[in-house]
């Protein structure tokens, strides 16, 4: 699970979300036992995040930014998903909407490809019934791994960390990679994509969408703020990160870690910690 709080102070001081193997109704289940807890069920009064889809709508903002910085027009542009989860399948439906063509998408057991592009709400539709993507019945069959060499303009991990690592990076044929997952590519991976020319948004800046969300629960907010809020913050925070890169011409990670050092140190400066 993600927790929502910091990092110095009792474990009860820590807020629960949830995360790969976890849902809304787990959520509900750790609030009746500490208390603490979002991501809930809207019967109880919470914002579903992973239902609404929050952090992969925040990967679809961060898509937009980043398309003008790689020359791209999400328009037609192609697009690969691997996981097919609450991050994957809400990226992949916010960036079909916004014109983008989903011609792969892979989960545990395989990889649908479909250079013509794949129906996303059909396949949605196979996921909740509790089945694999392999199971649709478009597209080429191929094994797992095979997301990676699937030529696209966009490539999307949201599954789980190190699957892009030294060892597969040159297969990837993609100008542009948003991290939708926790850690998914390895540095040494990273700094390839850089000598390649290609742009890689790192995971904490564009994933923030669920924790942004959470954090508008927990202060009381709507459904509607939330979605709102992760816009704006997601916007404004890959604008700074990738303009400040470009300018620099050091990777996003190193810029976006600059970034966030800069504002926890002024935050502290203002604060007790400092």
């Amino acid at each position: 699970m993600r927790a929502f709080a910091c990092a110095v102070g009792d474990v009860r001081d820590y807020i629960a979300g949830p995360d790969m193997g976890t849902d809304e109704t787990c959520m509900a289940w750790v609030r009746n036992e500490n208390g603490r807890a979002v991501g809930l069920p809207p019967e109880i009064g919470g914002i579903p995040l992973d239902e609404i889809g929050a952090t992969g709508f925040g990967l679809s903002v961060v898509a937009e930014v980043a398309a003008r910085y790689c020359d791209l027009d999400l328009k037609g542009a192609r697009l690969a998903v691997q996981g097919f989860g609450s991050v994957g399948r809400h990226a992949a439906r916010f960036l079909s909407q916004a014109g983008a063509i989903l011609v792969a998408v892979a989960d545990s057991k395989g990889t649908l490809v479909d250079p013509h592009g794949l129906d996303v709400a059909s396949l949605i539709a196979v996921k909740r019934a509790g089945k694999s993507v392999i199971d649709h019945s478009a597209g080429e069959k191929r094994g797992p791994d095979e997301i990676v060499g699937v030529p696209c303009d966009i490539w999307i991990p949201a599954a789980r960390p190190d699957v892009l690592t030294k060892d597969n990076v040159d297969r990837l044929k993609a100008r542009l990679v948003i991290q939708g997952a926790n850690i998914p590519v390895t540095a040494e991976a990273e700094a390839a994509l850089h000598a390649r020319g290609v742009l890689s948004v790192p995971d904490f800046i564009a994933n923030a969408g669920g924790v942004i969300c959470g954090a508008v629960e927990f202060a009381g907010g709507t459904e509607s703020l939330a979605l709102a809020t992760i816009e704006e913050k997601v916007r404004h925070n890959a604008e700074q990160v990738l303009s400040e890169a470009r300018d620099s011409g050091i990777q996003p990670r190193a810029a976006a870690v600059a970034m966030a050092e800069r504002r926890v140190r002024a935050a502290m400066a203002l604060t007790r910690w400092s």
